[in-house]
């Protein structure tokens, strides 16, 4: 199973970053190989909030769609991740802010498998390149809110 994590300290504030996570629809705009996005539930439940959403991603002719648990728990500043549905056999991931003077530290952590073992390989040796260029690109776009 491709696993990989990433750090980094960002100007801005821990709740406008954990905001800016939550705001799923927005992904396409800027994150690389997400073609689409869609938020069918929005649960607010003292402290957790929980979201139900699709992200479609790839590069065609390879896309796919894939269905997600997303749960915001506001006491620890994190959020953790799961499928439902989709090309993926098991994902997990995790989201945890800490705020640091005038940065946050934004750690995430990835661990999934996709249910083609070809594709799952193929993705084990590119996955901590790939996982790069999208922390750059979230980086960039909350740098620039």
């Amino acid at each position: 199973m491709p696993k990989a994590s990433v750090t980094r300290l960002i100007a801005r504030d821990k709740q406008t970053l954990i905001n800016f996570v939550l705001d799923i629809e927005k992904y396409p705009e800027f994150i690389p190989f997400c073609i689409d996005s869609k938020v069918y539930e929005t649960n607010d439940e003292g402290n957790v909030k929980k979201i139900i959403a699709d992200l479609t991603i790839g590069k065609r002719p390879f896309v796919d769609t894939y269905k997600s648990d997303v749960r915001y728990d506001k006491k620890n500043d994190s959020i953790y991740v799961t499928n439902i549905d989709g090309p993926l056999k098991h994902l997990e991931n995790n989201w945890k802010f800490i705020e640091k003077e005038k940065l946050t530290e934004v750690q995430f952590d990835v661990d999934f498998e996709i249910k083609n073992k070809f594709l799952n390989l193929i993705m084990e040796k590119s996955f901590q390149f790939g996982l790069n260029k999208i922390a750059d690109a979230f980086q960039k776009r909350a740098e620039n809110l």
